[in-house]
């Protein structure tokens, strides 16, 4: 969105009346209910870590650890019993019975537990006839029966699934809850989870819902985290207070991704003003994660009352520049890097809608202030995220904003020396001076040259840079790992930052046809589950794939991906040529995909969309020169949920 928009929602945002967040003096009863979800609700859910593993020892627990661990005061407040909580049948009346051997104390008690920690509790069923894990009663034509007893027993949020739904209209079914929870009088917010299937974004509000599920269920991987990221773009004018997009529950903790993915994962979703719903054991998390949900910098981007969603501004590719106007006249953003690298980043003031000439701006990882004359920039690791906070005034005692960044490529081909570039670069408006500027060598290599520069000064808006060549001695282990620090004299005293870059050891493929089911990867990402080698995806453990089969035709090699998902080889440039046969597997009878092949970046060859039944297609794409060949799987436009892809006798000849 260009600059002018954003400036545009800022103005709404410092305009809008406030009746949304001030509710009247003698409130209705589902007047009340809205006000609940006033501003984006935040708390903690089973399912992403426990799934049907709950009890109400679990329960509470956790409402004990969200106390303890600080948890409450950076304001998450729910804690959400997900799927699996109740006997498979109703009682004699007609009513949930909760689990006699998990729940024996029942709800309202564990509700009264909760509401003595000062937190609120949340429950689940599904809009069915049955939940999703098949082990409970849906409420499909038992809205009324079920809101009382919700309220009845003291529940303050409802999670209401899609699972089991009779193929009956889901306005219909979501507004029937929405009204028997309206007419209980008790304040809940109600959250459809309806998987975005018929656009909850248009209708959600109306059902008497505060949030509404924009997708389908997240996992606790890469691809999944950002193919529901980009489902995400232009539903922003959706969202506001009182009625919130909710691109699913928080997976940060949970051990599928490194800590620079869960940050990015947060700061997008604080950014975005979804629910901040955490999925981890709160009981028994690492530091590392409590100081990712525990950042009230980034959760005030969430909790902002102008309740602005935050919206992608530019996309280059593998960076791409994410920001949001604050109810304060400041801006957020999120320089989010996608890439298999570090790299140098920028945006502007003028890019987020801010005009002037001097700005305060704030790490929101650090928490360091400086001052810069408009320019935002930051070394951002492969998978990591920037996030700034903006404001179009002076900084007080402020030091300039100053990036050191470290260069190296994205792979190192085995035996062979390489070049690192250094830079540092002052943003601010007074000098950088007395800089000492230093790099070691990895293990295995020797400088060719100096490691170490000093630098007299670096004048405001200006970049030193030098370039250090390694050569190799004797090198082990598959990665190179690199740093640099640089400590530096302000008028505001001295400062250091430090930059680290490095990725993987790659020899080239030998002579001959290699399988890609043999082939060393040098990454692999894909949508659910591992990429299998010689057989279909199957589901989310390694190994667990079947014969890979497309259109009634079983292949005997290949790969099994599912959407979306990249595969990347190192070939070296010997390599002349890839084919592969490829096309939807026949474990499900839906699902959508695109296969692309690309060569140092360049898309080589390309498929249509093709769907369930499809015939296969056959790809033979000249390598000549390629360094380095990706295979690209991508969501046909409908949801990956089926979406699995086979590269079926997929094969380099070098």
């Amino acid at each position: 969105m260009a600059a002018s928009a954003l400036a545009a929602g800022l103005t709404t945002a410092l305009t809008a009346p406030a009746a949304v967040a001030t509710p009247a003096a003698t409130p209705a009863p589902f007047a009340t209910q809205q006000a609940a979800g006033a501003l984006p609700p935040m708390g903690w859910n089973s399912w992403n870590k426990f799934g049907c593993n709950i009890n109400e020892e679990l329960i509470r627990e956790t409402a004990d650890a969200i106390v303890s661990s600080g948890l409450k005061d950076a304001g998450y407040q729910y804690v959400n019993i997900d799927d699996c909580w109740a006997e498979h049948d109703r009682n004699a009346e007609g009513k949930f019975e909760p689990n006699h051997e998990r729940f024996p104390g029942g709800i309202k008690a564990l509700a009264d537990y909760v509401h003595g920690k000062g937190l609120k509790l949340g429950i689940y069923t599904s809009a069915g006839t049955m939940t999703c894990a098949q082990t409970m009663p849906g409420g499909l034509d038992h809205e009324d029966v079920d809101a009382q007893t919700f309220a009845d027993w003291g529940v303050d949020y409802l999670k209401y699934d899609n699972c089991n739904n009779e193929g009956r209209p889901a306005i219909e079914r979501y507004t029937k809850m929405g009204d028997a929870i309206k007419k209980t009088g008790r304040p809940m917010v109600y959250a459809l989870c309806e998987w975005g299937e018929n656009q909850p974004w248009l209708w959600g509000k109306s059902s008497g819902a505060q949030l509404w599920r924009t997708t389908g269920d997240i996992s606790d991987n890469w691809p999944s985290m950002t193919g529901i990221l980009d489902q995400q773009v232009g539903l922003e004018k959706y969202s506001g207070p009182g009625g919130w997009n909710d691109p699913d529950m928080l997976e940060v903790g949970n051990g599928g991704m490194t800590d620079a993915e869960y940050r990015s994962h947060f700061a997008l979703w604080s950014l975005m003003n979804a629910p901040l719903l955490a999925g981890n054991d709160i009981r028994s998390m690492p530091e590392a994660t409590k100081k990712i949900l525990e950042n009230k910098d980034i959760v005030a981007l969430d909790q902002d009352f102008a309740g602005v969603q935050g919206h992608k501004v530019r996309d280059d590719g593998d960076t791409e520049v994410w920001a949001k106007p604050m109810s304060d006249g400041s801006a957020a953003v999120v320089l989010f890097n996608r890439g298999l690298t570090g790299t140098t980043m920028t945006s502007s003031a003028a890019e987020l809608g801010l005009s002037g000439k001097d700005f305060r701006v704030r790490d929101l990882w650090t928490g360091a202030d400086t001052e810069s004359t408009g320019t935002l920039r930051a070394t951002v690791p492969s998978h990591g995220s920037a996030v700034f906070r903006v404001w179009p005034t002076k900084a007080p005692s402020a030091a300039p904003a100053t990036t050191l960044s470290l260069d190296a490529g994205q792979y190192f081909p085995a035996g062979k020396p390489f070049t690192a570039k250094l830079s540092l670069t002052n943003d601010g408006s007074t000098p950088v001076a007395a800089a000492q500027v230093k790099v070691t060598a990895p293990a295995g290599w020797r400088l060719d040259g100096r490691g170490d520069a000093f630098v007299p000064a670096v004048l405001p808006g200006k970049t030193w840079r030098q370039s250090v060549k390694f050569e190799p001695v004797n090198p082990s282990g598959d990665k190179v790992s690199l740093s640099a620090n640089v400590s530096y004299f302000t008028a505001w005293g001295t400062r250091k930052l430090t930059a680290d870059a490095g990725g993987p050891v790659v020899t080239p493929l030998p002579s001959g046809v290699t399988p890609m089911s043999k082939a060393p990867f040098v990454v692999s990402e894909n949508g659910w589950g591992p990429v299998e080698r010689g057989t279909s995806n199957g589901e989310n453990q390694a190994g667990d794939g079947n014969p890979i089969t497309i259109n009634g035709q079983v292949y005997p090699d290949g790969l099994g991906a599912h959407a979306p998902s990249l595969v990347r080889v190192y070939l070296g440039g010997g390599c002349t040529s890839f084919s592969s046969v490829v096309g939807l597997d026949d474990e499900f009878a839906t699902g959508s995909i695109t296969f692309e092949v690309h060569g140092d970046g360049k898309t080589l060859a390309s498929t249509d969309v093709l769907r369930h039944g499809a015939p296969a297609q056959t790809l033979n794409v000249p390598l000549k020169g390629v360094q380095v060949l990706d295979l690209v799987v991508t969501d046909g436009g409908d949801g990956n949920n089926t979406d699995h892809a086979d590269w079926a006798n997929a094969a380099v000849t070098c």
